[in-house]
């Protein structure tokens, strides 16, 4: 697993884990401890994998981070960190910083902590890798690559349909015969040249 650390327009601290086996990031799952400040850690699942099939020592790995960078969370045992997709994430212009809503509260998961693994921890902040992006971009810029790679899909499909619907026709066209009585297959006897010559 590797971490990078952000921090957002408000200050706010953020960290992005990106599972080094997992080859190609994609939307991202965050995770914050329930009811208390903490920093928030956004998970980037491969393409096609979903927040079910997030792997538990991956799960376990984002909890302890979260619990670590809870100025409460850390000291307390038995926490709970939720998590949920980015889409489910609710932000109104009365929230504070930091603070969030969920649109769907059957989406948000959550996991228990009993209490820090320092192995974890350390483990997990020894790949930090401090930076300062912009992250709506980043977003937009994934967002587009999925767009592009849909419309390709669309694209390959409607190509695929148009090519069987060829095959499709050339072959009933065979099964007909409907292309020996074309006039170029006929010959006439007409201009006089087809008189038998045998005698």
């Amino acid at each position: 697993m590797k971490m990078k650390i952000s921090s957002n327009m408000d200050g706010q601290k953020t960290f992005v884990l990106k599972n080094i086996h997992m080859v190609a990031p994609r939307a991202k799952q965050r995770f914050h401890v329930d009811k208390l400040s903490s920093a928030h850690v956004y998970l980037r699942m491969p393409k096609g994998l979903t927040i079910e099939d997030i792997p538990k020592e991956v799960l376990i790995d984002c909890a302890q981070l979260v619990k670590n960078n809870s100025i409460q969370g850390c000291k307390m045992n038995n926490i709970n960190v939720v998590y949920t997709p980015w889409a489910n994430l609710k932000k109104t212009g009365d929230m504070d910083v930091g603070q969030i809503g969920f649109h769907r509260h059957k989406e948000v998961k959550v996991v228990a902590v009993e209490k820090k693994v320092n192995e974890i921890v350390n483990r997990v902040e020894k790949t930090k890798d401090e930076r300062y992006p912009d992250l709506a971009a980043e977003k937009e810029s994934r967002d587009r690559e999925e767009r592009n790679e849909k419309k390709a899909q669309i694209q390959d499909l409607k190509k695929k349909e148009k090519d069987d619907i060829k095959k499709k026709r050339e072959l009933e066209e065979l099964k007909s015969y409907s292309s020996l009585m074309t006039s170029d297959n006929m010959t006439t006897n007409e201009d006089g040249n087809d008189s038998d010559d045998f005698m």
